[in-house]
């Protein structure tokens, strides 16, 4: 019996040093954006990729977001107009074998409130990842890069909260300025 409670009690304790550990780095799970009031209802307007656009509807429904089917009255807008990937050759080896490659990820986006104003002008976020071509593994090189373009998928989406949580401090704190000037 004594055998299980020191078992115990050694899991509980490397637990307890386990979370002592991870505080003490700096780690914090990630929170849901604070988005700005004027936009509790949004219609996204997303040209390109549908996994982008899930991405984002799944995100902002988890920060208390309500995503319209259609725009109207009240209803903010968040166009994205431009979302596509490239590829480019970083560097080549012996024989002009290409050994390396950029996928980059370029995304524009801007959004009006529910009354037509504006709340976050153009934004352009470009993103990329490298990596390695292996000439004798074709298959691998064409599941790699749709891993990436999952990974900068995610990115973007994340980038594209941090902006708009962004603008809506900002947007709190502009009223408080103009009420404290003389």
């Amino acid at each position: 019996m004594s055998f299980m409670k020191a078992g115990r009690l050694i899991q509980a304790s490397l637990l307890l040093v386990i979370a002592l550990a991870l505080s003490a780095c700096g780690f914090h799970l990630r929170q849901n954006a604070s988005l700005p009031p004027s936009m509790q209802r949004v219609h996204l307007d997303i040209s390109g990729s549908s996994e982008f656009q899930r991405h984002l509807a799944r995100a902002l429904e988890t920060s208390g977001v309500t995503v319209e089917d259609d725009s109207g009255p009240g209803i903010a807008e968040l166009r994205v107009p431009v979302a596509r990937f490239s590829t480019e050759t970083v560097s080549a080896g012996g024989y002009v074998r290409i050994t390396e490659y950029a996928v980059r990820y370029h995304v524009q986006f801007d959004v009006t409130d529910g009354t037509g104003q504006t709340l976050v002008p153009v934004q352009r976020i470009d993103m990329s990842r490298e990596y390695s071509y292996d000439a004798g593994n074709t298959i691998g090189n064409a599941s790699q890069v749709e891993e990436i373009q999952r990974s900068l998928n995610d990115d973007m989406v994340q980038a594209i909260l941090f902006r708009l949580q962004a603008a809506g401090q900002h947007q709190l704190a502009a009223p408080a300025a103009a009420s404290s000037a003389p």
